[in-house]
């Protein structure tokens, strides 16, 4: 007697393309992307559109993405569920100032000095951190139809808390739709993020086309400093801030998100463009979804470390370039002062490079002066804006699962 079992058709390309590893995929798209951009250089500068077309597509979903879900998470938010927000964001300001406290550090010991260019910036820096400030409580009223199509994440925050809390009052059926829509949302997400590899093939192939890395190497100490710093801080400082807020071994998820998160971050550049593949790591990590609906968004505007560190470094470059003696208490002033600078880079036009020049009036530096040295920044930029955001980002998923004092399951399945 034959056996009625048939068997079961093979998948597809695409379908075994959808259930790889996508930490695999994105490692095989570095590697394919530098060889393409080594070999075929004029042909990869017409791959950076992959690469464009997935940082714009990331960038396009996530600001809905972090408006609906933030909106519905506090909408159905059962009272008495804990959200450790607080013990979040006393990490985040723990991490962002160590940084800047470690950066000062590295300076002191590998002191850098510039041959400073003679081109200025074109953009306008901010006057002082009260600027800063006020920049911040701008986008924090802003409209939130034009918040979300500037991606302006302070502003959809402000909307989608206020939102989330009144209708906390809501009909069972209206709450039901905010949750549906945040499940359609995240599938959407889910689609763009398994594009990844694709995307950062292109990205790798067109900047290894056009840049290369042969015009870093006047500024390779500075870079190395700047690098150091922020090696320091993603696997000593964090590892052991995470540590002593959970007594577990930290290495398993600060790798996790290092992987996951910061290579992402790394060509993407864009805190923002990550949030979508932050969120996508904590629910891998069995994360609530009420605490990281809110914390991964928040984080992706004020937990700064790596800019605390770039505005660091490139300050104190300018000071040792001019000769300014600087006393343990001015430092530690400038490990406070790039902190909160840090915490509202994103609200600043130019990131984090543009708020050197208020640093650098702490030791009375000219804003022309500041100016060139922001122009080196802009020049090394091609590896330390993506270090930067790498550490920045991946920082979020760290610390929010840290705040938890636990993490689930953090294999690449």
């Amino acid at each position: 007697m034959t056996s009625a079992t048939s068997s079961s058709p093979s998948p597809s390309p695409f379908q075994r393309f959808l259930q790889g590893s996508l930490v695999l995929q994105i490692a095989i798209g570095i590697v394919l992307g530098i060889i393409a951009g080594s070999l075929l250089p004029e042909f990869s500068q017409k791959l950076s559109l992959l690469g464009a077309l997935f940082v714009g597509a990331l960038k396009a979903v996530a600001p809905v993405l972090v408006f609906v879900l933030v909106m519905s998470s506090l909408a159905n938010h059962q009272k008495g569920q804990q959200t450790h927000m607080k013990p979040i964001l006393v990490l985040y300001g723990i991490g962002t100032v160590s940084a800047a406290f470690v950066a000062v550090m590295l300076s002191f010991t590998f002191p850098v000095s510039l041959t400073l260019v003679t081109n200025e910036s074109s953009l306008t820096p901010p006057e002082g951190i009260t600027q800063v400030l006020q920049g911040v409580l701008m986008k924090m009223v802003d409209n939130p139809i034009n918040a979300i199509s500037s991606g302006n994440f302070i502003g959809i925050l402000v909307w989608a808390i206020g939102l989330g809390l009144a209708l906390r009052q809501a009909s069972d059926n209206t709450r039901r739709f905010l949750a549906d829509s945040a499940d359609a949302v995240t599938a959407v997400v889910k689609v763009v993020i398994r594009l990844a590899p694709i995307g950062i093939f292109g990205l790798v192939a067109g900047v290894i086309a056009t840049t290369g890395f042969s015009a870093l190497a006047e500024y390779a100490q500075l870079l190395m400093v700047l690098l150091s710093a922020m090696l320091i801080i993603a696997l000593i400082v964090n590892p052991i801030i995470v540590f002593i807020r959970t007594r577990r071994n930290p290495y398993p998820l600060v790798f996790s998100c290092l992987r996951e998160s910061g290579v992402t971050a790394f060509f993407t550049r864009s805190s923002a463009a990550n949030i979508p593949v932050n969120m996508n790591l904590c629910k891998k990590l069995n994360l609530h979804e009420d605490t990281y609906s809110v914390s991964i968004p928040l984080g992706a505007t004020i937990n700064m470390a790596g800019a605390a560190i770039t505005v660091t470094v490139l300050t104190l470059a300018a000071v040792n370039t001019l000769g300014i003696e600087v006393d343990i208490a001015s430092a530690l002033l400038l490990s406070v002062v790039a902190a909160v600078c840090a915490c509202g880079a994103s609200g600043v036009a130019g990131g984090s490079l543009l708020l050197i020049p208020l640093a650098c009036g702490l030791f009375g530096i000219d804003n022309d002066v500041a100016m060139q040295v922001v122009a080196v920044g802009f020049i090394i930029g091609v590896v330390q804006d993506s270090a930067e955001t790498a550490l920045n980002s991946s920082t979020d998923v760290v610390f929010t699962a840290a705040a938890e004092g636990r993490w689930g399951d953090q294999s690449d399945s």
